[in-house]
């Protein structure tokens, strides 16, 4: 059985091929949501989704008419993706995310119609600024949150950290349904800074290559108590005036801006984490092991902290989002 899933987030677009219940080949396209809210219309994203699923096809030596079943998720579904579907309120776990799929032929992508995973929101009603800061959304996430359940078999209350541009910080509950969620910008900040700014400078314009787990923790105690702008410009004064070199400034600054995750954590309505609270880090190897490293040595937390292997990670939007569609009867779990 042949399973096609589109992994369609702000910026990049995936299209994979999965094969009994494992990804064969993959394509990927710099294009998502982000196209249409600068052009203002979806021709960009529709074509560059049809261009992954053209590819991806090819690469496999398949035609869709040999694909049984195509699923999506991400910003696909947002109001600037391709079908809009409203968010599910919290809680919200596999039956939930299972019975709000939706299905819709889009002909101008894909010849076979597509089931769409919806996406999760807090439950926060009649939204003001007395309590705007206690909502949050996700799109994607929940799938890749589902698939990291089942491979990892959590079974407890956990807080899962998705880094990226925008890091999601996803808590599930003891039945591991999604309770809630706060996102930041940490990502993007990281970037923004490192390439426009006065730190591009000290910094040549590049990341931390490895951990320096002494200025990492110093860039976090510096942000916590200073604030983060203050830290991020002492990363100049370190240019200037010490012997530390470019990788240990890209700690501090890597550390500040962490740092200010971790304030999120203690203190927001939003996702109401507490300190025992089991923790779960994804990322890319050195986003995983900096933020790891910061909560452990944080008196905040006493959970148990772990970080997620390269393979427990590999296509997780598409593992979840099959793992979905099982719990939906859409496929024979002996098959996929």
């Amino acid at each position: 059985m042949s399973i096609l899933t589109i992994d369609s987030g702000t910026t990049n677009t995936r299209s994979s091929i999965w094969k009994n219940g494992v990804p064969w080949c993959q394509a990927t396209r710099q294009v998502g949501v982000r196209d249409t809210a600068v052009t203002g219309n979806k021709t960009v994203l529709q074509n560059g989704v049809r261009d992954t699923i053209a590819a991806v096809l090819h690469r496999a030596g398949l035609g869709i008419s040999d694909v049984s079943l195509v699923l999506a998720s991400g910003m696909i579904t947002s109001n600037v993706g391709l079908f809009e579907l409203a968010h599910l309120p919290a809680p919200a776990g596999v039956n939930e995310l299972a019975a709000g799929m939706q299905q819709a032929l889009l002909p101008q992508v894909c010849e076979k119609p597509i089931w769409f995973v919806p996406g999760v929101r807090n439950q926060v009603e009649n939204i003001g600024l007395h309590n705007c800061e206690a909502m949050d959304m996700m799109r994607g996430e929940e799938a890749e949150t589902m698939g990291l359940v089942e491979r990892m078999q959590i079974a407890e209350p956990t807080v899962i950290a998705l880094p990226g541009s925008h890091s999601k910080f996803v808590h599930l509950d003891a039945q591991q349904r999604i309770v809630s969620c706060v996102t930041t910008l940490s990502g993007e900040l990281l970037h923004v800074i490192t390439h426009n700014t006065i730190l591009a400078d000290s910094l040549r314009s590049d990341f931390a290559d490895r951990i320096d787990a002494e200025m990492l923790l110093a860039g976090a105690r510096s942000a916590s108590s200073i604030g983060l702008g203050r830290a991020c410009f002492t990363v100049r004064t370190l240019g200037q005036f010490t012997i530390y070199d470019r990788n240990a400034r890209a700690n501090f600054l890597l550390g500040a801006v962490l740092g200010a995750d971790l304030l999120t954590l203690k203190n927001s309505s939003a996702l109401r984490m507490s300190p025992e609270t089991r923790f779960i880090v994804t990322g890319k190897p050195t986003l995983r092991h900096a933020l790891s490293l910061l909560v452990s040595n944080d008196d905040f937390f006493s959970g148990t902290v772990s970080t997620v292997s390269d393979d427990e990670q590999d296509n997780l939007a598409g593992y979840g989002a099959i793992r979905l569609a099982r719990a939906r009867g859409l496929l024979d779990a002996t098959r996929a």
